[in-house]
């Protein structure tokens, strides 16, 4: 009876399961190349589904600036030289800003656990234009995103490894650090796992 009991709390937390605010590391062989060696920050994670944005894949000739042409706002140098990151397959022309949580948008950010939130509103493009924006920030075009029960799946077939996020690695690493930093997180050596990587 005790471990019947014990197999349905285990399946009602597998249920429950809300790494809203956690990192996704991309294993080796995920199968596809726009997630190969993605580092994913995890803004909302419910039995509905999951959202997430890539923090380590930079969007290939796009700065700032150039956004900010295009939507007429007038950006500092600073700004303007800001990278844009590709933040996943879905919706790739929409704008969004994962930042520091001490910044809030006056129209609408999300908060997120950790000291994390994230906004896809034109006034934070503003305010970051003119300097009075999150003290942290990363900007990204697209997101990642998953239906009920899809990332529960990816995780045990072992197409992801979660991790806690730092605002060290989102915000303050080189890109091409993250993914490599986020599994040595988790005591897991980059190198042996890449060799094992497609063997039995």
């Amino acid at each position: 009876m005790a471990t019947a009991q014990s197999g349905q709390k285990e399946r009602r937390k597998e249920r429950d399961m809300d790494l809203t605010g956690k990192l996704l590391i991309a294993m080796p062989g995920i199968g596809d190349p726009r997630f190969e060696h993605s580092v994913v920050f995890l803004c909302s994670h419910s039995e509905e589904g999951a959202m997430g944005l890539i923090v380590n894949k930079t969007a290939p000739g796009v700065q700032l600036g150039s956004l900010l042409d295009q939507l007429e706002i007038v950006a500092g140098t600073d700004a303007a030289a800001l990278p844009v990151r590709f933040g996943g397959p879905v919706e790739t022309q929409r704008g969004f800003v994962l930042h520091s949580d001490e910044y809030a948008s006056r129209v609408n950010s999300l908060a997120v656990p950790g000291g994390f939130a994230m906004t896809a509103t034109l006034d934070i493009l503003e305010d970051i234009a003119e300097g009075s924006g999150p003290a942290k920030t990363a900007i990204m075009l697209g997101y990642a995103g998953w239906g009920p029960g899809q990332l529960e799946s990816e995780i045990v077939a072992n197409g992801w490894l979660t991790a806690e996020a730092t605002s060290d690695l989102i915000f303050d690493m080189a890109d091409l650090d993250k993914w490599e930093a986020a599994l040595r997180s988790l005591g897991v050596d980059p190198v042996s796992l890449s060799a094992s990587a497609g063997t039995a």
